[in-house]
């Protein structure tokens, strides 16, 4: 068959015009974070950045926005019986997991089902463990009956652990779930390189239209502050946490950076295992808290990035309580550890439960301030693999935690979650984080009355007296509350640190 030439000349000049309209750059963002990730299962995961990383994937019933104000995400509203027993939850209709199947009532069961049974050993099963049962009402209606009132449980509901994964994957892949994950979010998983990085993909089949702006998000373990820093200057990172406090100042003056100092729920503190000599002395662990100058440690550690702890909760959490400022006074201290004792001291040992540069800082500021009341500690920064076997997975029997240099935010805004995982009996390692060991049987009843009120009151009563008599035993060296410190590209928009220090990057876009 012939073409003529005019038709050859039309196809020509079209597919010059084709050629001279310029591909769309894909929008791939690389986000720089100072420690690895454990797994990518939220409900099998005890630190805040693999439950940050893992909202690429998965969302829950409910969330918290950037300030931690709680929202609807796949359900769209909530009724509550007289008794405080059933919670009837009404679900978005028309949501999709990445794998084609739809989300309804009988996958949120499948979800609540697997995290409140005792016999799948997952790491937040203490979130849900007072879940009594999962009933289907109807496709998008779904009833979640407790075995007693539990006053915090749709915060519990809109923390990052309570998410909801396809219950067409967890079929499949079982406990190799963290392996795969499958969820409602606006990414998919495209590669994960255990040391290296975790890269996610745009979800075409997301449920929000127009989400999400970016085409990928290369998440990237560097433990190094500097090297973090680095990143961002050579354009190798879009966005770094944390950053380097001591650097701050000098990448504010960066043209083409934005510096944010943020608010925060991250206490940081010292916790003593009580159920070992010395730290099951009170004489001791008060000297450790004398022997402490947080002041100091603000300016060392954290270049005034921090303020120090005035209670075991951070002031900003719903019912926290504050306490006059912990004194430095050295010589009190060693006077203590002589009547308990320990008129020269002891040695042990001090881990930190991250190994970036700050908490190395923190680490060998602790260590000459003990060594001048005559404690000697050996220090080692732990990273992630080393803290959940050394750590989060051994009872208080096999044990070989001392002191414990970590931090803790509570992802559902309120005391509950701030108190009860670090101070519960039912907490000690490895059910939840309680690394001092610490039981006292009136905070218990403390904690486990304030989830059976509704009422105010009768809660910050039962809340303040709790942390009064945690604040007494003295089971922790609480230090500081940290400022966020974080920066990004200016060309990157809408990524925030959020104040339990996860991520918020539904509305992130790169210009």
């Amino acid at each position: 068959m012939m073409v003529s030439g005019s038709k050859l000349l039309l196809t020509a000049s079209l597919l010059s015009a084709v050629a001279a309209v310029p591909a769309r750059a894909t929008k791939d963002v690389t986000v720089a974070v100072g420690s690895n990730f454990t797994t990518l299962d939220p409900y099998d995961a005890n630190d805040t950045l693999s439950q940050a990383v893992a909202k690429s994937f998965y969302q829950g019933l409910f969330g918290f926005d950037r300030n931690l104000k709680r929202v609807n995400v796949l359900a769209e509203s909530y009724q509550v019986s007289a008794d405080g027993l059933n919670y009837t939850v009404k679900l978005r209709p028309g949501v999709k997991f990445q794998d084609g199947t739809a989300f309804d009532a009988e996958a949120v069961k499948v979800n609540f089902d697997r995290a409140s049974n005792p016999d799948n050993h997952l790491k937040r099963y203490n979130l849900f463990k007072n879940i009594a049962g999962t009933e289907v009402v109807d496709p998008l209606t779904v009833k979640i009956i407790l075995k007693q009132p539990f006053s915090a449980f749709i915060d519990t509901l809109a923390s990052p652990a309570a998410v909801m994964i396809s219950p067409a994957a967890l079929k499949k892949y079982g406990k190799d779930i963290a392996f795969h994950p499958m969820g409602t979010g606006p990414y998919q998983l495209e590669q994960w390189n255990q040391t290296d990085f975790v890269k996610v993909k745009k979800f075409a089949g997301y449920w929000q239209p127009g989400y999400p702006k970016l085409d990928t998000i290369t998440w990237r373990p560097v433990a190094d502050n500097n090297t973090r820093s680095a990143m961002l200057q050579t354009g190798e990172a879009n966005f770094a946490y944390p950053i380097p406090f001591e650097q701050a100042k000098l990448l504010e003056k960066d043209s083409k950076l934005d510096l944010v100092a943020s608010p925060s729920i991250m206490q940081r503190y010292i916790s003593f295992n009580v159920t070992q000599k010395p730290f099951d002395n009170p004489k001791v662990r008060a000297a450790i808290n004398y022997a402490i100058n947080r002041q100091a440690l603000v300016k060392v550690a954290f270049a005034g990035y921090a303020v120090p702890a005035t209670g075991i909760v951070p002031p900003t959490i719903q019912y926290a309580a504050s306490f006059p400022a912990v004194e430095y006074n050295p010589a009190k201290a060693r006077e203590l550890l002589k009547e308990a004792g320990y008129p020269n001291g002891f040695t042990t040992t001090l881990w930190s439960s991250h190994n970036h540069s700050t908490a190395q800082k923190v680490l060998q500021f602790t260590q000459q301030q003990l060594a001048q009341v005559g404690i000697k500690v050996q220090v080692t920064a732990m990273d992630a693999g080393q803290r959940a076997a050394q750590v989060e997975e051994k009872g208080q029997k096999e044990s070989n935690v001392r002191l414990f240099y970590t931090g803790w935010t509570a992802s559902t805004g309120e005391a509950n979650w701030a108190l009860t995982p670090l101070f519960a009996t039912q907490s000690w390692p490895p059910a939840i984080f309680n690394t001092a060991f610490y039981s006292n049987p009136a905070v218990d009843k403390d904690l486990n009355d304030a989830l059976l009120t509704s009422d105010s009151a009768r809660k910050a009563a039962l809340y303040k007296d709790a942390q009064t008599r945690i604040w007494l035993d003295q089971p922790w060296a609480p230090l500081v509350v940290e400022k966020l410190v974080s920066a990004n590209t200016k060309n990157l928009t809408g990524f925030y640190v959020m104040p339990d220090t996860s991520f918020s990057f539904d509305d992130a876009d790169l210009k």
